[in-house]
C-alpha cells in the first residue's frame, strides 16, 4: 500500500517546519549574544553564550522576552549566591577590620540587589522595560561598588572579584535585552 501524495506532503511539511523551528530556537542565543556584544564591548561573547544557552534550552526559550527572563533569573540566583558566600566569609574569625567592613558593605549591597532584581523581573514581565532597565542598572552598580570598596586600601584583594565580574556581565546581558525592546 502506497501512501498518498497528500500524506507525504503533510509529513514533509511537518518535518520542514519542525526542524526550521528548532534551528531558529537554537540560533536565538548566539544571534542575540552577537548583537549584544556589538552594542556593548564590555560584554564577553563566550560568557554570554555560556550563561544563556543551558537555561534557555532547558526552559524551551524561543524569543527575546524569554531570554530576558532567563537573564533576570540568573542575576537573582547569583545575587543570592553571592550574599550567602559573603555571610560565610563574615563568619571567619580574625578578619582584619577594613576587610570585614568591605564584606559587610557588600552584604548590604547584595541584600538590596536581591530585592532590586525581583523588581526588575516584575517590570520586565509587565513589559515595563524602562523600569526594568533602571532596576537592573542598580544591581549592576552594586556589583561595581562592592568590588571598588576593596580597592580603597592598597594591598587588599577582594575575595569576590570573579563573582562581581560575573554579576556585572549578567547585568549587561539583561540591560542589553531590555534595550532591544525600546
Amino acid at each position: 500500500m502506497r501512501p498518498s501524495l497528500s500524506c507525504l506532503l503533510s509529513i514533509s511539511l511537518f518535518f520542514t517546519l519542525f526542524f526550521h523551528g528548532a534551528k531558529s530556537t537554537n540560533n536565538l542565543v548566539p544571534k542575540t549574544c552577537k548583537q549584544m556584544v556589538q552594542g556593548d564591548p564590555q560584554l564577553r561573547y563566550n560568557f554570554c553564550i555560556a550563561a544563556l544557552e543551558g537555561p534557555a534550552s532547558k526552559n524551551h526559550v524561543n524569543d527575546l522576552q524569554g531570554l530576558g527572563l532567563v537573564a533576570g533569573n540568573l542575576i537573582k540566583a547569583n545575587a543570592s549566591g553571592i550574599f550567602s558566600h559573603i555571610e560565610t566569609l563574615l563568619k571567619q574569625k580574625g578578619l582584619e577590620p577594613f576587610y570585614k567592613g568591605c564584606l559587610s558593605d557588600c552584604q548590604e549591597l547584595y541584600s538590596g540587589a536581591i530585592d532590586e532584581v525581583r523588581s526588575a523581573i516584575d517590570a520586565f514581565n509587565l513589559k515595563d522595560y524602562f523600569s526594568a532597565n533602571i532596576r537592573g542598572s542598580g544591581v549592576m552598580d552594586d556589583s561595581v561598588t562592592c568590588e571598588d570598596g576593596f580597592k580603597e586600601k592598597k594591598g587588599v584583594v577582594s575575595p569576590l572579584t570573579k563573582m562581581n565580574d560575573d554579576m556585572f556581565q549578567l547585568c549587561v546581558i539583561f540591560l542589553s535585552i531590555t534595550n532591544m525592546f525600546h
